[in-house]
């Protein structure tokens, strides 16, 4: 009598080759920064004063913009989860819009919508005194603009994904809309949310485009960690050793950020 061994689920073998190549050059890049630091001089770089106020500004617009994401985005992403038809998958491709634009496309669009000459920025100017571009103000509208998307997409599926049945059982008992919302629905998206938000935060931090062409690169003002190593490169700002250990933080902080998003699932802190 014979036995017929069967095998698990796995990718075929011929795969394993472009698969390793695919690795390859996705992490060899972060291993070339790492063997290029200088490690002698690492802590004088990132103590620098220009590297300081360039990780300062980032850390303070990235939180300021991931607070602005919160209050804007989740109500956003509750309307996009429930709403159906033609004018939702609309308002669903406006809202994915600026991660497939490149980011200084949308420095243009914000310089001509809020510059003193833009559609809405004259009338700030001439009504209220009020000038945004070249100011930290336009630094978190910049990175707003380009890391909602993340908060928005994530937080509708886990709404999607979480269904309406736990809502429509607590309307069936008396809840109101607003308790439903409090109690029922964001306690089912938290994992959603809480993705959703970290991610938002590691774009915001690791923002360039949009913030160099709306924003400025004034530091102390606008100059941002991705601004900082950028001006280092081609000979101002920071020096290149700096600019090497400010590029080592954010390979960090985007690490961290990543794996706390991966980490925070359904179930799984259930299960802690």
């Amino acid at each position: 009598m014979t036995t017929t061994s069967v095998r698990g689920p796995g990718a075929p073998r011929l795969l394993w080759l472009p698969a390793a190549l695919a690795v390859g050059l996705l992490v060899m890049p972060v291993v070339a920064l790492v063997v290029r630091a200088s490690w002698a001089t690492l802590p004088e770089d990132v103590s620098s004063q220009a590297a300081r106020q360039a990780l300062a500004l980032s850390l303070g617009t990235s939180l300021a913009a991931t607070a602005c994401c919160l209050v804007l985005g989740v109500p956003l992403a509750l309307v996009l989860a429930r709403a159906t038809g033609w004018a939702a998958d609309v308002l669903r491709a406006l809202v994915t819009l600026p991660l497939v634009l490149p980011p200084t496309v949308g420095g243009i669009a914000l310089l001509y919508l809020l510059g003193r000459r833009g559609l809405v920025g004259r009338s700030l100017d001439a009504w209220f005194g009020v000038t945004i571009p070249f100011t930290t103000t336009a630094v978190v509208i910049a990175q707003v603009f380009v890391a909602m998307p993340f908060l928005v997409l994530g937080l509708e599926g886990a709404l999607r994904t979480a269904g309406t049945r736990f809502e429509t059982v607590a309307a069936t008992l008396g809840a109101g809309r607003w308790t439903t919302l409090r109690r029922v629905t964001l306690p089912l998206a938290a994992p959603g949310l809480l993705a959703g938000t970290v991610l938002c935060f590691a774009r915001a931090l690791g923002e360039f485009g949009a913030t160099a062409l709306f924003a400025g690169n004034t530091p102390g003002v606008t100059q941002t960690m991705p601004l900082a190593i950028y001006a280092a490169f081609n000979g101002a700002g920071v020096t290149q050793g700096a600019a090497v250990a400010l590029s080592l933080l954010l390979v960090v902080a985007a690490v961290a950020v990543l794996l706390v998003a991966r980490a925070w699932r359904p179930g799984r802190m259930a299960g802690a």
